[in-house]
């Protein structure tokens, strides 16, 4: 999956730069199913892993976030790291605007400072209410697979439905946060919390 992205074109949407097949990903992350036995979180990290580079091109972050020219765009892993390899496989030679990527994984919160997205673990599920405070900062996405995460608070949430990875998105979370989510994106999201036609347009 990340390799076929590595070769993919790039294009500008709404002012973002754009991996000219993203949607391709997008919909081989949609349809793709979750296997039983050992092989389960490799092949369904996998696929959020591809979610995560689509949230980086497909939402706009403040001015802000970006202070310098050369500021990296950092993707953040609070807590135990499901992904292995893939996330590393999944943004490799990629960029966003021109900005390369930084992963950065602790299990520390204050770590998590200076992060444009903060995909946190399950492992932190007990934690959830002290950790949304603590990144509840302006153009800091959090991202998550636990339930309620949207309700409480949280931007984006992963789900299973049907055996397929989906994502729910908490448009007041991310309008209180300066982000602009795309249109597209929103189509393929749950909406929780506003109008869905009210952002990305």
């Amino acid at each position: 999956m990340a390799r076929l992205n590595h070769k993919c074109r790039r294009s500008t949407l709404n002012g973002l730069e754009i991996s000219g097949c993203a949607w391709l990903l997008m919909l081989m992350a949609a349809i793709a199913p979750r296997h039983a036995g050992a092989a389960a979180p490799s092949k369904e990290y996998e696929v959020k892993a591809a979610f995560l580079l689509n949230f980086a091109q497909f939402i706009q972050w403040p001015a802000a976030s970006f202070p310098r020219p050369d500021t990296p765009f950092i993707i953040g892993v609070l807590g135990e790291d499901p992904f292995g390899a893939a996330l590393e496989q999944t943004f490799q030679d990629e960029s966003v605007q021109g900005r390369k990527f930084v992963i950065r994984r602790s299990r520390r919160v204050a770590d998590m400072k200076g992060c444009h997205l903060v995909f946190i673990s399950k492992s932190e599920k007990e934690q959830i209410a002290q950790i949304l405070p603590s990144l509840d900062e302006p153009g800091l996405v959090t991202v998550s697979e636990v339930d309620d995460f949207v309700e409480r608070g949280g931007v984006i949430n992963f789900y299973i439905d049907k055996n397929k990875v989906r994502f729910e998105i908490n448009l007041r979370a991310a309008e209180r946060k300066g982000l602009k989510i795309s249109a597209q994106l929103l189509k393929r999201a749950r909406i929780v919390g506003s109008n869905p036609g009210r952002e990305g347009q």
